[in-house]
């Protein structure tokens, strides 16, 4: 037999030695191999279950709890927001009970502003750091709101850090340039010039056409004569 011929039939065995081998594991471990595919089967039923009969049942129930407070919410009866007014739940029961799901979530967002608005800027910052979003100018939004109760508190470096944030990776034609201006005047409070020109600069290159950019001149040149 030549050495190629040979190579091949020693080829051969060792496949088919390696199929016996395997063969021979499946069968003196078949109910190992059984019993971890139907734990992961049941795993996986297990957590479609949960998503299916208990939080989509669940998130449902907490849209319409959420109802009632979103309108109080818009007629500023924040404090009712908030606490329920004696026949539906408000804000803060609604994150106790479906604090898991997106409306717990939104309640979480609702309950901070209601906060910012009462002056318990304390609260307001609780609420708006434990609501989170994918969407960047709702993020956005949330960031500046952080600012407000920052500086709110005399915690200016805070409140332009939070301002600076939400000005970045967004851009909105009426809010953006707004949000400037306030982190302007924040970095200004914190003794930071340098910082409070640059929000003040953007206004005036990027947006010329805002309210905030009318009078930007007056700002800048007092930033610019602020670092001397």
């Amino acid at each position: 037999m030549s050495k190629e011929k040979q190579k091949r039939a020693d080829g051969f065995e060792q496949i088919e030695e390696a199929t016996i081998s395997t063969e021979q594991f499946i069968e003196k471990n078949q109910k190992l191999l059984i019993r971890g595919v139907l734990v992961i089967v049941i795993v996986v039923g297990a957590i479609l279950g949960y998503y299916r009969f208990y939080k989509a049942p669940l998130e449902e129930e907490a849209l319409k709890q959420m109802f009632v407070a979103e309108n109080l919410f818009e007629k500023d009866s924040f404090n009712m927001a908030l606490n329920g007014d004696g026949n539906a739940p408000g804000f803060l029961e609604i994150i106790d009970r479906y604090g898991s799901t997106p409306s717990g979530n939104l309640a979480n967002y609702y309950a901070g502003i209601c906060y910012l608005h009462l002056g318990d800027n304390q609260n307001a910052i609780k609420y708006l750091e434990k609501f989170s979003s994918d969407d960047v100018i709702f993020s956005s939004m949330v960031k500046a709101n952080l600012g407000d109760a920052y500086m709110q508190q005399g915690d200016f470096k805070k409140a332009s850090s939070y301002y600076q944030k939400a000005t970045t990776g967004t851009t909105n034609m009426v809010t953006t340039p707004m949000i400037l201006m306030k982190a302007g005047l924040a970095f200004e409070k914190a003794n930071d010039y340098k910082n409070a020109l640059s929000m003040y600069e953007r206004i005036e290159k990027e947006f010329p056409a805002s309210m905030e950019a009318a009078e930007i001149e007056k700002y800048i040149t007092r930033a610019k004569l602020s670092m001397k």
